[in-house]
């Protein structure tokens, strides 16, 4: 376990140098002189150039680069154009933000689409089957953003309940979660439902109903249970997902995270806090998708033989063979 978790570590490195370098690149062929922008278009040729020394644009790119990735290495993202403020100290409150909305979004939408899945696989083949199903498909085909409209118009223009934009109180997440959350329902219901139905007709769920065991006794001691496996791993899978659909809402709502902080820097051409905010991403990403491989192994033992066993090479008799 050591070993594989050190491997996916170590596997970070190339993932930051190619979203570091696609940033770089995309920077050096973007219209704009931030030093212009910092300073204002009444400042002389001779500020904007001394402002451009400073900030080392006049050095080449790949200079540029190699000096950016060496202050990464230190915990240092640069400073932003705007405001001057370490790229780091503005994001990290931004970041916690985001979190919150995506655990939220997730925990929502694991719990209508494991409720919805069940109910279905009850009433397998009838009409309150095929009901969920087509719900859950349709919150599954429509964008993220057209339901944060939808649901913008109904909750706080029509009736005013949620706050349209912001985070001035807890009602203020609620409208972001519940966006992001409803695009995973339905992949949350298929999976709950497939596998509900699959561990429904196991032997030890037929032998448990000929002793007479009530039915939901049956459905959520013995299936459910062990149903949950790939529900989990689904789970920890989306975790990511949702994470780049908060970052889309985020503008819609006007919260303040880490989507909207790299959505205005764009616009500003802030390029350190739109590299620093893309790789703090990139490595939340990474340690995310760790967490879940390992909790898949602590949920599903069986898997730790997959995951650890080193890749075998096959013989050239065997390959003949």
């Amino acid at each position: 376990m050591f070993r594989y978790i050190v491997k996916r570590i170590l596997l970070l490195i190339p993932i930051l140098l190619g979203v570091s370098a696609i940033i770089f690149a995309l920077k050096t062929f973007t219209p704009g002189d931030p030093a212009r922008q910092i300073l204002g278009n009444n400042a002389t040729e001779e500020q904007v150039n001394a402002k451009r020394e400073e900030l080392g644009l006049n050095d080449p790119v790949i200079v540029q680069y190699i000096s950016y990735i060496g202050g990464v290495c230190r915990g240092d993202f640069g400073d932003s154009y705007r405001t001057g403020e370490s790229v780091l100290s503005e994001i990290m409150p931004r970041l916690v933000t985001s979190a919150k909305i995506t655990l939220g979004a997730v925990a929502i939408g694991a719990f209508l689409g494991i409720l919805l899945g069940i109910i279905s696989a009850l009433k397998k083949y009838t009409w309150v089957d095929s009901l969920v199903l087509v719900i859950s498909m349709f919150f599954q085909s429509v964008p993220e953003f057209v339901v944060a409209l939808v649901l913008i118009m109904i909750f706080a223009v029509n009736f005013h309940l949620l706050p349209a934009t912001g985070l001035s109180s807890v009602a203020g997440y609620i409208l972001p979660m519940s966006c992001i959350g409803l695009s995973s329902v339905a992949s949350y219901t298929r999976i709950t439902r497939s596998s509900m139905l699959e561990v429904l007709g196991e032997d030890y769920i037929r032998t448990a109903r000929a002793k007479g065991q009530a039915e939901n006794n049956i459905t959520f001691h013995h299936a459910l249970r062990n149903a949950m496996i790939p529900v989990a791993q689904s789970i920890g899978t989306s975790l990511g997902n949702s994470i780049g659909g908060a970052m889309v809402l985020e503008t819609v709502f006007s919260v303040p995270g880490v989507g909207k902080y790299i959505t205005d820097s764009i616009t500003q051409r802030n390029y350190p806090s739109v590299l620093g905010g893309a790789l703090i991403i990139a490595i939340v990403l990474v340690i995310v998708n760790l967490l879940v491989d390992v909790s898949f192994v602590l949920i599903d033992p069986r898997l730790k033989t997959t995951i650890m066993a080193p890749s075998k090479k096959r013989s050239p008799k065997k390959a003949a063979a």
